[in-house]
């Protein structure tokens, strides 16, 4: 009879145990030292190498000649226990002998000596299925043992357990195996197996199995029963999973509020006999890597995805804000629990249509992405303006006529190349007229800064301009926007405004506040209101007056 491989490679040793050292090496000096508690509990999620380290710590208390605290296998006791000959080791299922009956047998039997071995050891897996009576059956046996028994509990649901249960044993937690060296493993099977198993599908087994070394070597196999060949599209068959491409195409139809895409997507992946329930996971899954893409500078490897996905997910997070990326999570986890008891296909389609479209939903999520959205558009959108029309295009000029107001330091300069200078004239004949365009250019700049509301996308804008081109953000960095109408007001040091006189510099910032917040602003400097809205001293302007006009002044 065929032996699937979770069974045919289990580790033999301590050694052999993967991803788990907090657990084995402290096992091994402890019996290195000959230190045997009486009660062990294993607590962790599935497949992570509970059951297995606690047959492995039954035949090292009993080994005959231990190795650096492994059992040897080879003695008589390590390969009784193999064979199943020495009955002094019980492994029982708590969720099938939940009752108290079940537990009062283990207590009668405790008290008999071992046949073969020196310890008599009793493996209870799920512990937290047994009942209270059965639990407190168990307390006084738990906590004074006879000296020949040693008690291993494993549960994945440790919170279930009794204090008084806790406080009893000697705790291990086991951890999610990290999906690389999950995926070294899985090679080490393969090349054992005589197949051919690439990295990336290695990868997206770990990635599938979410750190549990039981379901990857699972499904390892189901994809050996395909192909000794296994790739990326093998693991995608197998598994039923959407290629990360889908994944990355319904997210995109939420942020273009593209409902007919969506659906289009999920027609086509139920016609490839794609689970959908497993779908509606991984999308929810992709939405976290979004939400870690937005708020974290570096996820790191919090996000398991290929260098290709990431860069996919960092561009689809600029364009999304965060409103809408945690109410498409909700929506999917919503999802979820509403597929066990109805249609899969229809609770998918129905969240993929309320996260498209959110003026449909009234959840609270969606609620914040619209309130969200307006206060992104900023005051322009409670004027009497169609939504649909967008607003005028920027004009060049009025942007570098701004901008280089911004820049000028000390009195004013002339006005700008493009119209003469005036020519000079006595200081009484100062006020005299200006090149219109300057001077109000100055007034509006002044104007639009005292009525301008603080911009809170500026960082993702930012962001996409670092995108593009980190020198530029980086000249932005510590920088302020603000909105008015349909103006864009930026208040950075003076080498930003430098870099924003070249024209291909300009059209990059306009491309990233389009990107970001879907519409187009007129840039323009933001004026400070110490700077461009203090108002003079009624006696410091008749004192300089008196002193244009000759007349001496006494200082006092």
């Amino acid at each position: 009879m065929y032996k699937v491989l979770y069974r045919k490679y289990r580790p033999q040793r301590f050694a052999d145990v993967v991803g788990q050292p907090q657990v084995t090496v402290t096992l091994r000096s402890e019996l290195t030292r000959g230190r045997v508690a009486h009660a062990y509990l294993f607590t962790g999620s599935r497949g992570t190498g509970k059951t297995t380290c606690a047959k492995i710590l039954a035949r090292a208390v009993n080994c005959l000649h231990p190795v650096d605290g492994d059992p040897c296998g080879e003695c008589e006791i390590c390969r009784g226990l193999e064979e199943g000959s020495i009955l002094d080791v019980v492994e029982i299922d708590a969720a099938s002998n939940n009752g108290v009956e079940s537990v009062r047998a283990i207590i009668e039997e405790a008290n008999f000596t071992p046949a073969a071995a020196q310890y008599r050891v009793y493996i209870i897996d799920e512990v937290h299925m047994l009942s209270v009576q059965a639990f407190n059956a168990l307390l006084k046996t738990l906590e004074e043992p006879p000296a020949h028994v040693v008690f291993i509990l494993a549960t994945t649901e440790v919170h279930r357990l009794l204090p008084t249960i806790l406080s009893r044993c000697q705790r291990f937690d086991f951890h999610r195996i990290a999906p690389e060296v999950m995926a070294g493993r899985l090679e080490e099977v393969a090349a054992q197996e005589d197949a051919q198993l690439d990295q990336d599908a290695a990868l997206l087994i770990a990635r599938t199995a979410d750190g549990a070394l039981r379901d990857a070597l699972s499904l390892l196999d189901q994809c050996l029963g395909r192909s000794r060949q296994v790739t990326v599209e093998t693991v995608y068959e197998a598994a039923g999973l959407a290629a990360r491409e889908y994944l990355g195409a319904f997210a995109q139809a939420v942020a273009d509020r593209d409902p007919a895409a969506a659906l289009e997507g999920v027609d086509r992946l139920h016609r490839e006999s794609k689970d959908l329930n497993r779908l509606c996971g991984e999308l929810a899954e992709y939405f976290r890597g979004l939400m870690l893409c937005k708020t974290m500078r570096d996820p790191g490897e919090m996000i398991q995805a290929s260098g290709e996905e990431r860069r996919l997910m960092e561009r689809q997070a600029l364009t999304m804000t965060l409103p809408d990326i945690l109410h498409g999570l909700d929506v999917f986890e919503e999802a979820l629990n509403k597929m066990r008891f109805g249609n899969q296909r229809v609770q998918l389609e129905m969240a993929l249509v309320r996260l498209c479209s959110p003026e449909l939903d009234q959840s609270p999520g969606a609620m914040l992405r619209r309130l969200e959205a307006l206060e992104s558009a900023g005051p322009a959108v409670r004027q009497a303006v169609p939504a649909w029309e967008d607003p005028p295009a920027p004009n060049q000029e009025e942007e570098e006529d701004g901008i280089a107001a911004l820049l000028d330091d000390g009195p004013p300069e002339p006005p700008s190349k493009k119209e003469p200078s005036p020519p000079p004239k006595p200081p009484e004949e100062k006020p005299t007229p200006k090149a219109p365009r300057p001077a109000r250019d100055e007034v509006d700049v002044a104007g639009l800064s005292a009525q301008a509301e603080r911009f809170g996308a500026w960082p993702e804008i930012l962001q996409a301009v670092g995108s593009a081109s980190k020198s530029v953000a980086k000249a932005f960095e510590g920088s302020r926007a603000y909105i008015t109408g349909d103006y864009l007001l930026v208040d950075a040091p003076g080498i930003a405004f430098e870099l924003l006189r070249r024209p291909e510099h300009r059209a990059m910032l306009r491309d990233a506040v389009q990107r970001v917040t879907g519409r187009v602003y007129k840039l323009g400097p933001y004026k400070k209101p110490e700077e461009g809205g203090r108002e003079e001293d009624p006696l410091e302007e008749l004192a300089r007056r008196a002193q244009e006009a000759g007349v001496p002044v006494e200082e006092t």
